[in-house]
């Protein structure tokens, strides 16, 4: 029998069985069937970045940013180059902290953008600042992503 990990469907929260080796096929999930990868990174509330960060058994990373912050602005373009980059091999979900005070608090996200990796329910790494897709693939390489 081949290798499964646990995936968490950004939309609905569903923990989704897939192949550990997949040639980067996009899946879909299977509740909502939305895809569980994606071009775009989802925006996550409190329950849905609890889900990912706990039950993904693949790097989840998360971008804390906020609409009113330029930087944040200029890195978006970047972030989602990264998640079609990465593919499978990570999760890359939004946050926005101005909708999401709670978060940022729990967090600890003093400056914005951060951007933070977890991975077994516990974080692995955080960087501030905007940075492009090379930079963050190249730091996420660095962590083991």
């Amino acid at each position: 029998m081949s290798e499964t990990v646990h995936v968490v469907c950004a939309e609905c929260n569903t923990t989704n069985r897939i192949p550990a080796l997949h040639d980067n096929k996009e899946m879909n999930c299977g509740r909502c069937h939305k895809p569980l990868f994606g071009a775009v990174p989802r925006s996550l509330d409190a329950t849905g970045l609890q889900a990912q960060i706990t039950q993904s058994e693949i790097p989840v990373i998360v971008d804390f940013w906020a609409p009113w912050c330029g930087p944040c602005k200029a890195m978006a373009p970047a972030f989602e180059q990264a998640s079609l980059m990465l593919g499978s091999r990570a999760h890359l979900v939004k946050v926005n902290t101005e909708e999401q005070q709670a978060l940022g608090s729990q967090y600890s996200i003093r400056s914005i953008p951060t951007v933070a990796i977890f991975k077994g329910g516990r974080e692995l790494a955080r960087r501030s600042g905007a940075v492009s897709a090379t930079d963050l693939l190249s730091w996420a390489h660095s962590v083991g992503v």
